[in-house]
């Protein structure tokens, strides 16, 4: 039996680090050196945004910008260069570490589900002060199938023996939202990290 307080799952890109124009960045970073491409801010908010980076080089070789031998040249490329802007950008959020801690406070358990790879994930919850917080950190190398297909979201309410009524996802992408929604849990969307703070703790009770 699951007990009656709630299990909160965090998106990390976009909810809890504004880290989506990090991805931006180093993505079009690689892809200009080896294809001589990049992708676009309106592109990547109607298109890219919340997909992991090996879904967005298939989109870019469908649309003849990206060879498909290049793919794993870009991929590596752009993960060391993401590594490289986390630990020159990412700081301790005061008002996050404030936000699970009070959740936490309220008896709820805390989560987090991500597109971004394991090493990039932990380094950024890492570096913002909040990794030691969560039960449990998901990343797209976790799951079959990434958002936003709902799988990651479903694993982790099964982990914790919760059934999407006493769940609660927050989002920001239209992908992610997707996902959440999906699942059927509860869906809170917030436009940007800056919305995620104490804030939204009525929002998610």
């Amino acid at each position: 039996m699951s007990s009656s307080k709630k299990l909160v799952i965090f998106d990390l890109d976009g909810v809890l680090v504004d880290a989506c124009e990090w991805h931006r960045e180093a993505l079009n970073e690689a892809l200009q050196e080896v294809s001589n491409t990049s992708i676009n801010h309106e592109e990547h908010i109607s298109t890219f945004n919340g997909i992991p980076t090996r879904k967005k080089l298939s989109i870019l070789v469908d649309q003849k910008r990206v060879r498909t031998e290049d793919i794993e040249k870009i991929y590596t490329l752009k993960q060391d260069k993401t590594i490289e802007i986390i630990k020159e950008k990412a700081v301790k959020r005061k008002e996050k570490i404030e936000l699970i801690d009070s959740l936490k406070k309220e008896g709820m358990t805390v989560a987090c589900f991500t597109n971004s790879i394991r090493e990039t994930a932990h380094l950024m919850l890492q570096k913002t002060g909040i990794f030691d917080l969560f039960e449990i950190v998901v990343t797209n190398q976790d799951v079959t199938s990434p958002k936003p297909d709902p799988e990651g979201y479903i694993s982790v309410m099964k982990h914790f023996d919760k059934e999407p009524g006493e769940t609660v996802i927050v989002e920001d992408s239209p992908k992610g939202v997707q996902a959440a929604k999906s699942s059927g849990a509860k869906v809170v969307i917030v436009k940007n990290p800056d919305e995620v703070n104490l804030d939204l703790v009525e929002r998610i009770l």
